[in-house]
């Protein structure tokens, strides 16, 4: 019964207007390893959201907590949550069909392919919510917020955008902070407890912005561990 529920999702997800998922044609040159931007790239905003609003992007979005959340909240700002796995993205994309949200929408694509997806100054802003620490040393390269990916953000992040990243993982926090140090980016905040210690330093609107819980914070919190929260700009 699992096995088809999620065969059903996905069946489904493939007819929701707030849902793109590209297939590998679009994105790789027939009969090459190398890669191509996808045709939305340079134009999320005329033919996804159709308006000029500033655009964020939740990556690895699980559940799309944050960028349905976040729509909600920010009704004049575009929200993007990306993950490969479709069976929790189709809960974010009917919940923002389901409210109307038409300022959310989701992309399902590894987050390796992310800037064949953007334009230079396309996204605002980067949201990385409880993301996979890669503890295995062989993986670190994979860590979102490693050289690797930011090199990737910095190719359409605006100038002076900004990147959040919430975790409860203490060396994916502290890696993050070394990553800042050593190239140079710029630190605005960063707490090993937000919601202990944390949370004072803001004033009640951004407390209501980081009080947004995804499936999996939630969990967490319940069972004592510490969120830790950093934001930074990659800014050399």
């Amino acid at each position: 019964m699992p096995g088809k529920k999620k065969l059903a999702r996905f069946a489904q997800m493939k007819e929701f207007p707030n849902t793109i998922e590209p297939a590998l044609h679009e994105i790789k040159n027939e009969g090459e390893r190398n890669f191509k931007s996808h045709y939305l790239k340079g134009k999320w905003h005329e033919e996804v959201y159709e308006n000029k609003n500033p655009l964020v992007l939740e990556l690895g979005c699980g559940k799309g907590e944050y960028s349905v959340g976040l729509g909600r909240k920010f009704p004049d700002k575009n929200f993007l949550g990306v993950d490969i796995k479709g069976a929790r993205i189709w809960r974010g994309a009917k919940t923002a069909l389901d409210e109307n949200l038409k300022n959310v929408a989701f992309l399902r694509t590894r987050i390796d392919f992310i800037d064949l997806f953007f334009e230079k100054g396309e996204v605002d802003e980067i949201w990385i919510t409880f993301p996979d620490p890669q503890l295995k040393e062989r993986r670190e390269r994979k860590r979102l917020t490693g050289k690797m990916f930011t090199d990737r953000y910095k190719r359409f992040l605006k100038k002076g955008g900004l990147v959040h990243l919430k975790t409860d993982n203490t060396p994916l926090y502290e890696y993050t902070l070394e990553q800042i140090k050593e190239h140079g980016f710029k630190l605005l905040f960063e707490t090993n407890d937000l919601y202990g210690k944390g949370m004072e330093n803001f004033d009640e609107s951004v407390q209501e912005i980081l009080s947004i819980k995804t499936h999996y914070e939630g969990i967490f919190s319940e069972k004592g561990f510490k969120i830790k929260y950093i934001i930074f700009q990659l800014e050399e």
